[in-house]
């Protein structure tokens, strides 16, 4: 009981592994995703998932209920909009995305989203811009274009931005405010923090639902459907948005932003093992210069 308590102490205080851990499990959540197609539908995804979600923190959490109401009575703009943005937004503008645009166009413009976090840590607190953390950034960037473009980036030439490019734009946009705006959390627990989170989420994404069940659209799990839902919510959404938060705390938005870039790599190593799919040349060279990109933005030890 003693060794596993000390693990999980060197765990939550290790930035780097807990990061790595959000990435493998938000590059498994692309793969339940792509499973879930004919099994449920996507605003059903994102409901019942933060239903789930919000069920086991209340029960597992019962007597800290009245610290979460706290927590939204004084400061309801904030918990709303971090819930909204940050965990319904850009899950619902991905989804409506994939309708209008490319995979190939919504897995590089991904990779955008440690630009929109070092563009927000300066908008919103003046945290400097550093020509090697500008390199490193760019590294990933190859390296998320060279998955995306299945070893050939002259394909990246033909592409042009459509409704679903902007839209998965915006999305990026948000998960990099969502990200930045984390350094101001209020002073309580992230498991307190994270439940008013869920709940805000929970509550913004019923009228999306409703839309979807109204224009004829949505469709009720099927088994396979609920455990795929189970699998998204505890792991892409309890453990790694709570382990994503604490990294964040430990080593500030900026540098916890790079390794959103890790998801494409983990991705495609899932796709192989669980999908089946070949693993190619680019995914090896691609998930370097991704690893070459982080470490590089970790040598200027901004936070």
């Amino acid at each position: 009981m003693l060794r596993n308590s000390r693990l999980a102490q060197a765990l939550t205080g290790n930035a780097y592994a807990l990061l790595t851990l959000v990435m493998l499990f938000w590059g498994g959540n692309t793969i339940a995703g792509r499973l879930a197609v004919g099994e449920v539908s996507p605003m059903a995804i994102v409901t019942l998932r933060w239903l789930i979600v919000c069920a086991l923190l209340l029960a597992i959490r019962r007597e800290a209920f009245s610290e979460v109401i706290g927590l939204i009575k004084a400061r309801p703009v904030y918990v709303a909009v971090m819930g909204t943005f940050g965990f319904t937004g850009f899950n619902v503008l991905f989804y409506i995305a994939a309708y209008h645009t490319t995979a190939l166009n919504i897995g590089i413009i991904q990779g955008s989203i440690p630009v929109f976090v070092l563009v927000a840590s300066f908008l919103a607190l003046r945290v400097p811009i550093r020509a090697v953390q500008l390199f490193g950034i760019g590294l990933t960037a190859i390296g998320v274009a060279l998955i995306a473009g299945q070893g050939d980036l002259a394909r990246l030439a033909g592409l042009s931005v459509n409704f679903g490019d902007a839209l998965m734009l915006v999305a990026c946009a948000f998960y990099g405010a969502y990200t930045v705006g984390l350094r101001q959390r209020p002073s309580v627990s992230g498991l307190t923090f994270f439940t008013a989170l869920a709940l805000a989420a929970l509550v913004s994404s019923l009228p999306m639902f409703a839309f979807e069940i109204a224009s004829g659209h949505g469709r009720w799990p099927t088994t396979n459907g609920w455990l795929i839902i189970l699998y998204i919510s505890l792991f892409p959404s309890l453990l790694a948005q709570i382990w994503f938060m604490r990294g964040v705390e430990l080593i500030g938005p900026s540098r916890a932003g790079v390794f959103v870039n890790l998801v494409p790599g983990f991705a495609a190593l899932l796709a192989v093992g669980i999908l089946g799919e070949r693993f190619a040349w680019y995914h090896g060279a691609g998930l370097a210069l991704v690893l070459g990109g982080i470490w590089l933005s970790e040598r200027t030890r901004i936070r």
